[in-house]
């Protein structure tokens, strides 16, 4: 039991730490020397750097955000290997993932380098499935593309996202791996406080889509 809870107390630190280094920050600082949480929305993210500072460094910002959430989950991994913290027959250690990228998206959110305001989390969140499950990761991706086509509102196509995140998960462990009830359940329990946390971060985003005043996304640039 103690190397379980050594395991995930230092996956949750590393994740945390490294999730606090807020990509649309740093970026934003070094390249325009601004800080992106005084333009647009406000948010350190993604979406308002392309509306605020263009396609580099929006380019930039998906990159940094996409990869401290793999290096998180690779990190965290090898410990749980090092320790031998696996757990069922086959010493699962994919559980460990969701736990680095629950903090990753904590750090992301609630940065502690940056006065604990950051990003949504949402980019960090989906980079953790590309290591632990790949077709998760495929599958997110399409229902996100689909929905912004569909619906040109990148909070609509990450809250859909987020939302069916644990049914794909469930449906792709037991159904398509074949992997056993009690590791599925468990996987599947493991993406809700992802998924509820992104979900909760666009609390802003849903009032303006009830009120009409959303940004609907475009990848042409405004004509002035």
């Amino acid at each position: 039991m103690v190397k379980y809870i050594f395991a995930i107390v230092i996956s949750a630190v590393i994740s945390y730490l490294l999730g606090s280094c807020n990509s649309s920050i740093i970026t934003v600082r070094l390249m325009k020397g601004e800080d992106i949480r005084k333009f647009g929305s406000g948010n350190a993210g993604l979406t308002n750097t392309l509306r605020c500072f263009g396609k580099l460094p929006a380019l930039i910002t998906l990159l940094g955000d996409l990869l401290k959430g793999v290096v998180a989950v690779f990190i965290c991994k090898f410990v749980c290997t090092l320790l031998d913290a696996g757990i069922g027959a086959d010493s699962d250690i994919r559980y460990i993932g969701y736990i680095a990228g629950l903090f990753a998206v904590i750090g992301h959110i609630f940065p502690v380098y940056y006065g604990f305001k950051g990003g949504k989390g949402v980019l960090v969140g989906v980079s953790v499935f590309l290591v632990i499950d790949p077709a998760v990761f495929g599958i997110l991706i399409l229902i996100f593309a689909v929905m912004l086509i569909i619906t040109h509102y990148v909070s609509v196509s990450s809250i859909t996202a987020s939302a069916l995140c644990p049914f794909v998960t469930f449906f792709m462990r037991y159904f398509a791996e074949k992997v056993p009830m009690n590791i599925t359940l468990l996987h599947t329990a493991l993406t809700l406080p992802i998924c509820l946390l992104v979900i909760y971060m666009h609390r802003s985003n849903i009032e303006r889509l009830k009120n009409g005043t959303e940004n609907k996304f475009s990848f042409k640039k405004k004509e002035e």
